[in-house]
């Protein structure tokens, strides 16, 4: 891609992203400009990959990234009857910029890199049980119909149930040492296409594998990303690391008691 067209894409959609949106729907949501306060609140964003069976080849990256399906659905169980609420990333950008309230024991569930599981194991019992997920893209995958990746289709009918359908860059490379340009086509190309597919504006954006530096984090204040999370633990999240937020990990030994440690950790 040209440099031209690159920086025409990037200014095309800085201008959609200040246009009215509608409010009801928080892949709609319009950006806000926040009260100048400072604030820091404790919200558990949880990291999975795979929910899955693993297949019989599964080598250790694999099968650490993967969790079973029955486990996870015990995840949920554990949210519903112990009243935690699955809030949205734009709830929690929106708590620290503007004061609003978050409900009680509030968490989020992200899920990265657009796995076909995310559509016929996650999407279903998320729907089904009243709760919200946020899913990160590598956008060319799935304009390469990539096998084992959710389809178009699949992350338009996702997005019209609620779930944020949000940025994984373009091809999933790590974000480190690259150039202005490849930064552009990579995050704004990956927003582009979700938002052609979707009709949804995504503001989010996770960092492939969770690599990324300083030139990463000064090119993701020039876009319309208003949050970015990493691989980082922890749970504290503040009005100022706004592309920097830690996460929770996920594997395939986080049964119960893991993840009951993994919502109460401090830090």
């Amino acid at each position: 891609m040209r440099k031209h067209t690159i920086i025409a894409l990037l200014i095309g959609l800085l201008v959609i992203s200040i246009q009215p949106q509608a409010q009801d729907n928080p892949n709609t949501w319009q950006p806000f400009d926040g009260d100048g306060t400072l604030r820091r609140v404790r919200v558990p964003i949880l990291m999975y990959h795979y929910v899955s069976v693993l297949p019989p080849d599964a080598d250790a990256i694999r099968r650490g990234l993967t969790l079973h399906p029955d486990i996870f659905r015990q995840h949920i169980d554990y949210f519903a009857t112990n009243n935690y609420t699955t809030i949205s990333l734009y709830d929690l950008d929106n708590a620290l910029e503007n004061g609003t309230p978050l409900p009680e024991n509030p968490v989020i569930l992200t899920f990265d890199d657009g796995y076909l599981d995310a559509y016929t194991e996650v999407f279903p019992v998320l729907r089904d049980s009243g709760m919200t997920g946020t899913f990160f893209i590598p956008t060319q995958f799935i304009d390469d119909n990539r096998v084992g990746y959710v389809n178009w289709a699949q992350i338009n009918e996702m997005a019209q149930a609620g779930m944020s359908m949000e940025g994984h860059s373009k091809t999933h490379p790590a974000l480190v040492e690259r150039d202005f340009d490849f930064l552009v086509f990579e995050v704004m190309g990956s927003l582009e296409s979700l938002l052609v597919h979707s009709g949804m504006i995504p503001r989010m954006f996770s960092y492939p594998a969770g690599r990324y530096d300083e030139d990463t984090l000064r090119f993701m204040a020039s876009t319309p990303v208003e949050r970015a999370v990493t691989t980082q633990t922890g749970t504290i999240q503040t009005t100022t690391n706004r592309y920097e937020l830690p996460r929770m990990r996920i594997t395939d030994e986080t049964g119960v008691s893991a993840l009951i440690y993994l919502l109460n950790y401090e830090g």
